[in-house]
């Protein structure tokens, strides 16, 4: 079974399901990979204007980091594993756990089902990525402190309360609304709507720790496995001057 399912559609939309159901669509380390890399072609596509980003059912969008196979994570999150000016809209049916809160968060918008429940119970369970601190950056402080600090559970209505959902649907809709939205702004101005986002993930949100060395491990990646590197260890093993391209 695929870990990580892509649609291209023909209206300018891309939907990215997380497809593993029998697991809460938890994210291990292949399935951050995936991601990345499906959100690294999304990015680059032409046709492609904005994105959808759900998981497969509605019992869970994501019960977050599979434990038994670790994830770099920090790979499959938005603006930071990979380059972003397109728009993404998670689409959250079920639970939302962990390192998929953080995902869901740190997309544009975000679509929730009535049966939506948001948590991160990492302080319960002595391990943190800490990239969660965005958080108080997006819904009010005290209340991203309480599910931080107290791990407690948020309800779908009180998520659209504060503000970390935009709508809420029945059960089952949650995909094709947030499809519908991806609709209406692959119509728009792509120039308009890069620039906004850019705004606003550059100069008006905050950048945590977690976020700036995730952005850091990124982008030395991207050199270490970049053609350049390839031609680099090519010549020392064959005792000749490099031919470096930029890529």
């Amino acid at each position: 079974m695929q870990k990580v399912l892509v649609e291209n559609n023909s209206d300018g939309t891309t939907l990215v399901t997380i497809n593993r159901p029998e697991r809460r669509n938890a994210i291990c380390a292949e399935t951050a990979l995936l991601l990345q890399k499906a959100f690294v072609e999304f990015e680059r596509s032409p046709a492609q204007k904005a994105a959808v980003l759900t998981g497969a059912g509605n019992e869970a969008f994501s019960g977050g980091a599979d434990t038994g196979n670790f994830p770099e994570l920090w790979r499959c999150i938005p603006t930071v594993g990979f380059e972003t000016t397109k728009p993404i809209i998670s689409a959250v049916g079920g639970w939302c756990v962990g390192g998929a809160l953080v995902l869901s968060m740190m997309c544009d918008l975000t679509v929730a089902a009535e049966n939506a429940k948001f948590s991160y119970p990492e302080a319960r369970m002595g391990f943190t990525g800490g990239m969660i601190a965005g958080l108080a950056a997006r819904i009010p402080h005290k209340i991203a402190m309480e599910m931080m600090l107290l791990c407690r559970i948020v309800e779908v209505q009180r998520a659209w309360n504060i503000g970390l959902v935009n709508e809420v649907v029945p059960v089952g809709q949650q995909v094709e609304v947030a499809l519908k939205m991806a609709r209406e702004m692959a119509e728009f101005s792509p120039l308009v709507l890069k620039t906004l986002k850019r705004f606003v993930t550059e100069g008006v949100l905050p950048h945590g720790p977690s976020e700036q060395s995730g952005r850091a491990q990124r982008q030395l990646h991207e050199v270490k496995e970049s053609e350049d590197a390839i031609e680099a260890a090519a010549a020392v093993k064959e005792k000749r001057r490099a031919v470096y391209k930029g890529r």
